[in-house]
């Protein structure tokens, strides 16, 4: 029975791969994904047949890992963090309803949330949501009611797809929302290139953040009335009595 892969490769450098998916990825013939991952992990992983499909025709890429391992070929579709955090994963299952016989198996890797809150310190020790902010799939109406819900509760927010060139006051319009609920001196964080050149992060007010500039390569965290600065680094208080 042939299987095809779907393996979360992390935020972009080698070192914050898992071992189970090098070792994956190692043992595949052919590696499908979206150019920009693809891009990444080509240095470590050579002598691989590569397949891609830019923006918005994740279909055709599901489908073309199906068409590779349909020829007896072992195949991995790769997607950044986790490939079953608005990763490919669910795609990957729908269409292989089109496939019998073919078998999927995911490799868990680490998602901008993990990795992003490594960076900051740890904002998120306490319940927190995970929103993405891009409207392409999923209607801003019901985006506007997650942060809404999140807001009220008190919850460490963390922002997927903060921004765009058709989104750009998105960021700003979230913002907005949560400081219903939160104080304007709530503290947030802002991460930016995780695991790849460029990687940055910097502390900031809530009321700061609604100004701050940010882009598809930025993963947010917006604290909860836990959350403090201490020695430089974003953390949220659990409740330990010290």
């Amino acid at each position: 029975m042939h299987k095809i892969y779907i393996v979360g490769i992390g935020p972009g450098s080698y070192e914050q791969m898992t071992i189970q998916a090098v070792h994956t990825l190692e043992q595949c013939d052919t590696i499908v994904g979206y150019p920009v991952y693809v891009d990444l992990i080509k240095p470590h992983f050579s002598d691989k047949e590569y397949l891609s499909t830019p923006m918005t025709q994740e279909m055709e890429r599901c489908k073309m890992c199906f068409e590779e391992a349909k020829k007896g070929k072992t195949v991995a579709m790769v997607c950044s963090g986790d490939a079953g955090v608005y990763g490919m994963t669910g795609l990957m299952h729908v269409i292989g309803q089109d496939y019998p016989g073919i078998l999927l198996e995911p490799v868990c890797g680490i998602t901008a949330a993990v990795s992003g809150a490594a960076l900051l310190g740890a904002p998120l020790i306490q319940d927190f949501a995970v929103i993405s902010l891009s409207d392409l799939l999923t209607p801003w109406e019901t985006i506007e009611k997650r942060i809404l819900a999140a807001a009220q509760a008190d919850m460490v927010i963390c922002l997927y797809n903060p921004s765009s060139r058709k989104r750009h006051d998105y960021l700003k319009k979230a913002c907005d929302i949560i400081l219903r609920y939160a104080s304007e001196d709530t503290v947030c964080g802002i991460t930016e290139n995780i695991g790849r050149e460029g990687e940055t992060c910097s502390l900031h007010a809530l009321k700061e953040l609604r100004e701050t500039p940010a882009s598809m390569f930025t993963t947010v965290f917006i604290g909860n009335s836990h959350t403090t600065v201490i020695n430089g680094k974003m953390v949220t208080r659990r409740g330990y009595r010290l």
